[in-house]
């Protein structure tokens, strides 16, 4: 049994997280939060996607942090290679500075 009592939370610890910041190359912040924004509808219609939802920073607008939360690791293989997500980030990674794509597990149960 979870230690988190209620449902929703536990069902945002029971899965394969992903969490990703992003720094726009100056000039290009508004295309980053654009190709991100696009992404949310394509990739939350998938069937191993729990929650995928971007963030972006109000002290520094080209920073962007993105929480991916999975079924398990093969949902977010199947994300990796879906024609949306190869089609954005073909885009995106010419407009950022960095990006960081860090996997995670949860330590509670």
């Amino acid at each position: 049994m979870s230690v988190y009592k209620d449902a929703v939370a536990a069902n945002l610890n029971d899965g394969f997280v992903v969490a990703i910041n992003i720094v726009a190359k100056d000039g290009e912040a508004d295309a980053v939060a654009d190709i991100l924004e696009s992404l949310v509808e394509p990739t939350m219609a998938e069937e191993g996607v729990k929650f995928f939802m971007p963030y972006r920073s109000p002290i520094n607008p080209n920073a962007f942090f993105i929480y991916e939360l999975y079924v398990d690791e093969a949902g977010w293989d199947a994300h990796n290679n879906s024609d949306h997500f190869q089609n954005a980030v073909g885009a995106l990674v010419q407009k950022v500075a960095t990006r960081e794509r860090v996997p995670f597990l949860p330590f509670v149960s």
